[in-house]
């Protein structure tokens, strides 16, 4: 399975705009720019993005490993918190937590953190924020 998204950035960093389409449509060219990256400007930016990722992903995990212990959740709720910190390197993506409120009738508690925490490790999001990036790069005349 593969799933597939474009930008398009046009101008210099500080005052170019930049758009964001996905191939569902769901995104078709979301606007994105510095102030939304930045600052606080209208629009997205990558790492509100990789977080809807990561929160969609993880709930989905959630639930299937809910799921392999013969349980079933009424609501997962996920929020995930990206955090972009300028290192030695240049700004680097450091870390994106998870907060997961979850409603499993008839659940033990220490059974749930534990499958939420297999979750946390088995959710794809998860592991691709640990994986290489591999690219093909092209130059256009």
């Amino acid at each position: 399975m593969k799933r597939k998204a474009s930008a398009v950035w046009r101008g210099d960093l500080k005052s170019g705009r930049g758009n964001i389409s996905t191939e569902s449509g769901v995104l078709k060219e979301s606007q994105y720019s510095f102030g939304t990256r930045f600052e606080n400007g209208i629009g997205t930016n990558p790492e509100e993005l990789i977080a809807a990722a990561h929160a969609g992903c993880f709930s989905m995990a959630f639930s299937a490993e809910l799921g392999k212990a013969g349980l079933t959740a009424e609501s997962i709720h996920t929020t995930a918190m990206v955090t972009m910190e300028k290192t030695a390197a240049g700004f680097t993506v450091t870390q994106s937590h998870l907060d997961v409120t979850a409603k499993v009738p008839g659940a033990d508690r220490a059974k749930v953190i534990e499958i939420a925490n297999a979750a946390k490790a088995g959710c794809p999001i998860s592991r691709l924020l640990k994986a290489n990036i591999t690219m093909e790069a092209k130059l256009e005349a």
